[in-house]
């Protein structure tokens, strides 16, 4: 059970760049939980991945604690769906009714941004989430992606920003 949630159900095991398909794998299923139920779900499911991820992590990578493994993506997964949450909230909230909680249509440019983002900062680890990375523990497994994804939802929100307002 522990391997299926760090794996996030297997998709770490693929061969190729097993982040970039957790990562992948968390935008579509990021965007149908906000596009189809609404931006609670994402939060809810961002909160889970977070907590769950890190216990998961420190159970797995218990007899390996300077471990980083590549199959590992549930890092990602967490990390992905902070970053979502920034154009959901976003797009959910201009009418300001209490029905931004619900289903939201987001624009592909936001959540692609924040998936380009995301891996950016996450391949890169600038500041913040190099810092998380070279921790070289459970907890690092995990912080340096939520540090990545906070930074790719800000990014996020500045691309659009500079868009809407310089550009249009």
């Amino acid at each position: 059970m522990i391997r299926m949630i760090t794996t996030f159900f297997g998709v770490g095991r693929l061969p190729v760049a097993p982040g970039t398909w957790g990562s992948l794998a968390a935008l579509i299923i990021g965007w149908a939980a906000a596009h189809f139920v609404g931006v609670w779900l994402l939060a809810i499911l961002t909160a889970l991945a977070i907590v769950i991820g890190m216990w998961a992590c420190i159970r797995d990578l218990a007899d390996r604690p300077t471990e980083d493994p590549s199959e590992i993506v549930i890092d990602e997964v967490a990390g992905m769906w902070i970053a979502l949450l920034f154009p959901a909230v976003a797009f959910a909230m201009p009418d300001m009714s209490m029905d931004w909680l619900g289903p939201v249509s987001m624009v592909w440019p936001g959540p692609i941004a924040a998936f380009l983002f995301f891996r950016l900062f996450d391949i890169r680890k600038p500041w913040l989430v190099g810092r998380a990375d070279r921790r070289h523990d459970p907890i690092g497994v995990m912080l340096d992606d939520i540090w990545a994804g906070l930074f790719a939802g800000l990014a996020t929100l500045a691309a659009a920003a500079l868009y809407h307002i310089v550009l249009i």
